[in-house]
């Protein structure tokens, strides 16, 4: 596997660099293109105000020279260079298009993100993570046509950094009407509906062809986890992520013996103080 990460720091932003001329770089030097399997774009470069724009059509343009690439991540930046809920995106769709051999693809970032269209053959692996997914891009990722994606990892967020959508029109779909016949795993995760979202998935329909379900990250309590404990579909599960949580020590004791019981792996890290006023999403501005 052949890793390569592009970005463009603060001061060289500033000194007018971008990172059109790295991308042409990687493409000149044969050997590394032929070889790439990941590519990783960091900063831009004031992703905070400039968008992708400048430098996706010379990547949409370089797919033939990096026949081998696999993975793609846009956005791959830690909250020093830009927080998450202000790195703006755009439509990421023909990027995907352009790249037919791809199977795993990341985004950070969901302000002005756009996936039209959203049709791939290869795709095994969708991650979005965001403070907060538009309603647009939800119902966009439910009529996608990806019919070997194995995993869905969406951070829904909430409503003050982007999160504009409601539980049964943006959320459910994905539990009750699945459109994705291989999909194994499942991440809805940091929201501030994660309980809804908890209670809604120990009864889906989903259940039965997962072997991981995600809702970590989010505002999880005892109400969740009760009907997770009480789901005859949860125990099919082979894993189970409710890291980032409000549950009482109690609770987790329970989840402890369940796991024990089921053979299911349980990760429940990171406890949050449950005295708090107001609970939080681990990822949101």
């Amino acid at each position: 596997m052949t890793e390569v990460r592009l970005e463009i720091g603060y001061e060289e932003h500033e000194d007018g660099q971008t990172l059109t001329p790295l991308i042409e770089q990687l493409v000149a030097d044969e050997e590394k293109s032929q070889a790439l399997t990941s590519l990783i774009i960091g900063d831009w470069g004031g992703a905070y105000e400039d968008t992708p724009d400048e430098f996706l059509p010379v990547l949409i343009a370089a797919a033939p020279k990096f026949p081998n690439l696999r993975h793609i991540f846009i956005g791959d930046m830690d909250s020093e260079q830009c927080e998450v809920s202000w790195i703006r995106q755009t439509n990421l769709g023909p990027l995907l298009s352009a790249y037919p051999q791809i199977e795993s693809f990341y985004i950070k970032g969901g302000v002005d993100l756009e996936l039209e269209p959203l049709e791939h053959e290869n795709l095994q692996e969708l991650v979005i993570i965001s403070g907060g997914l538009s309603s647009m891009l939800l119902q966009s990722v439910q009529k996608a046509k990806l019919p070997n994606l194995r995993k869905l990892e969406l951070y829904i967020g909430v409503d003050d950094y982007g999160f504009d959508g409601n539980l049964e029109d943006d959320i459910l779909p994905f539990l009750y009407n699945n459109p994705f016949p291989k999909l194994v795993s499942l991440g809805l995760k940091d929201s501030d509906l994660q309980d809804e979202i908890a209670v809604a998935a120990a009864k889906a329909p989903v259940l039965a062809q997962l072997e991981e379900l995600d809702l970590s990250e989010g505002t999880l309590s005892d109400t969740g986890a009760e009907a997770l404990l009480n789901s005859e579909g949860v125990r099919k599960l082979k894993r189970l992520n409710l890291n980032y949580h409000y549950m009482s020590d109690d609770m987790m004791n329970k989840l402890h013996r369940f796991s024990q019981e089921t053979g299911i792996t349980i990760t429940m890290d990171e406890q949050q103080d449950l005295e708090e006023e107001w609970r939080y999403p681990s990822v949101t501005e």
